[in-house]
């Protein structure tokens, strides 16, 4: 991805916990600053989502947009924008590495793109935000 932005943390519990806690869309508004709603629209054979559409509220960024996730057991999973409004990217990756003492790092990648004119320095921010914020959110969750 270009132009993407990443951030990671470690958390006490193991990638198949965390996993559940990602793969669990549907709550994301209970534990994800700006997600207002989530409804999966398709999944695979092992239950967990295929594509979902996401409503969200941030700052001045109001949309609702669909994701489609490729999961890779509870190593990684990806997701890339199939239909959106005022995003016309959301590509990312969770990445997670069993530490071997009961934690796992977990590496978040994130690029999104815009239809409204934003200075590269202000959208690169903008996800650091989001990467930070979801890192520190899905932490509390999978601890919590």
């Amino acid at each position: 991805m270009a132009d993407e932005t990443s951030g990671s943390i470690d958390i006490d519990a193991d990638p198949e916990t965390i996993m559940d806690v990602i793969a669990d869309l549907t709550v994301y508004p209970e534990w994800s600053d700006g997600v207002k709603s989530v409804e999966v629209l398709t999944e695979y054979e092992d239950g967990r989502p295929g594509d979902a559409r996401f409503t969200v509220e941030s700052g001045p960024i109001k949309d609702s947009y669909v994701l489609a996730y490729d999961w890779n057991g509870n190593e990684s999973v990806s997701w890339q924008l199939t239909e959106g409004g005022v995003l016309t990217a959301m590509d990312g990756t969770y990445s997670l590495t069993d530490n071997g003492d009961g934690r796992t790092h977990v590496d978040y990648r994130l690029m999104v793109g815009l239809s409204i004119p934003m200075i590269g320095m202000i959208r690169r921010k903008a996800e650091k935000v989001i990467v930070d914020t979801a890192l520190k959110g899905l932490k509390a969750r999978v601890e919590g």
